[in-house]
């Protein structure tokens, strides 16, 4: 297929692309599957990116447990329909009675044996367009319940509830119920002034003071 363009859609079959995403020079992309088109994802993932990766992570996690809600958390899993669906978010998280779906051991969980996330997230900066648009379209297909878009440029939290293969804007979450997306937008701006661990420790007087309310 000679060289693959970037960061942008490429109309491949299904072989193809398992071809394409084997060879050595694409081992650290981030690679899609959907409809016959293919992205690989090879920009560099900056300090901002990183810093917002991590203190959203954090934060879902010290929600669930604070919450005693059953999590799991994958970071950068890939995802897979064979011969249709590939799909790799940053952040994916299965919950409640999914929460032990996925056994140790599996290399590449396929959606045709074991459920979708509950959860997933992307993180975007230089994908910011593509995690509103062809991807969401892409997890709404997948059946995924809720999905969050990091918008790390504009400090915010764009999230989605997904059903019947659509998808409408939400600023509560449903699958983590009473976590709200300003407070998550919060902790971006806090960390952008000051450490996580003071961004952490904010995080759990404001999350210990809803749970009393």
């Amino acid at each position: 297929m000679g060289k693959v363009p970037t960061d942008t859609w490429v109309r491949a079959t299904w072989e193809e692309y398992l071809t394409i995403i084997k060879a050595a020079e694409y081992e650290k992309a981030k690679c899609y599957y959907n409809q016959g088109k293919f992205r690989l994802e090879m920009s560099p993932l900056g300090n901002d990116h990183a810093s917002d990766h991590s203190i959203i992570i954090y934060a879902i996690n010290l929600f669930a447990a604070l919450k005693g809600i059953k999590l799991n958390i994958r970071d950068n899993c890939t995802y897979r329909k064979v011969g249709f669906k590939d799909v790799q978010p940053d952040i994916s998280c299965y919950l409640g009675d999914n929460v032990e779906a996925i056994p140790w051991g599996t290399k590449i969980p396929s959606l045709d044996q074991y459920p979708a996330p509950n959860l997933v997230i992307e993180v975007g900066n230089t994908s910011l367009a593509d995690d509103k648009g062809e991807k969401r379209l892409l997890y709404e297909d997948l059946g995924i319940a809720e999905y969050w878009i990091v918008d790390v440029p504009n400090v915010q939290i764009i999230a989605f509830s997904m059903e019947n293969g659509g998808s409408r804007r939400i600023s509560e979450s449903i699958v983590l119920p009473g976590l709200k997306m300003e407070v998550l937008a919060t902790v971006l701006r806090r960390s952008r002034e000051t450490n996580h661990a003071e961004v952490g420790a904010w995080l759990l007087k404001e999350f210990q003071r809803a749970r009393n309310d």
